[in-house]
């Protein structure tokens, strides 16, 4: 049987991805008590990673999409670790996003509205969080948007 939130995605057409590996020496989540931290998840597709910087060669609505994988790939962690369960989400504590920008550039909100807009689509009002966007002059890979994020779960 599909859960709400399986059911939820299904409805938008949404396919999240398997779990990413983690690219160092760390490991994807960990649980303490009822939170779920996730690790930083970049910005990627299944064909590959989505390099860039804002202000320099991609815009607000592009970072927002790559925002918006990450906020994917957060989900496809907090399913791994949850069993499979997406329904064991209680809510999306709060979102860390780091945004690969220019010095002048000042939209990092905007951009990581993509992984907040798309936490709300899916989870509704459990979707709605704290949150910090700053900006970074680069991330690993060269990657647009990196996102990491605390869930609490049941």
């Amino acid at each position: 049987m599909t859960g709400k939130i399986e059911a939820r995605l299904a409805e938008l057409g949404v396919t999240l991805p398997e779990a990413p590996a983690p690219a160092a020496n760390y490991v994807p989540y960990v649980q303490v008590g009822d939170l779920l931290f996730v690790s930083g998840q970049i910005s990627q597709f299944p064909e590959g990673m989505i390099k860039g910087k804002l202000g320099f060669d991609m815009d607000v609505t592009e970072g927002a999409m790559a925002a918006r994988r990450c906020g994917m790939s957060l989900l496809a962690q907090a399913r791994a670790a949850c069993g499979g369960d997406l329904d064991r989400i209680v809510r999306v504590v709060k979102l860390t996003g780091f945004v690969n920008s220019t010095p002048d550039f000042g939209d990092q909100p905007k951009v990581v509205n993509g992984c907040s807009d798309f936490f709300v689509e899916v989870l509704g009002d459990a979707g709605r969080h704290s949150r910090s966007a700053v900006s970074a002059s680069s991330l690993p890979f060269g990657v647009a948007v990196e996102i990491e994020a605390i869930f609490q779960v049941r």
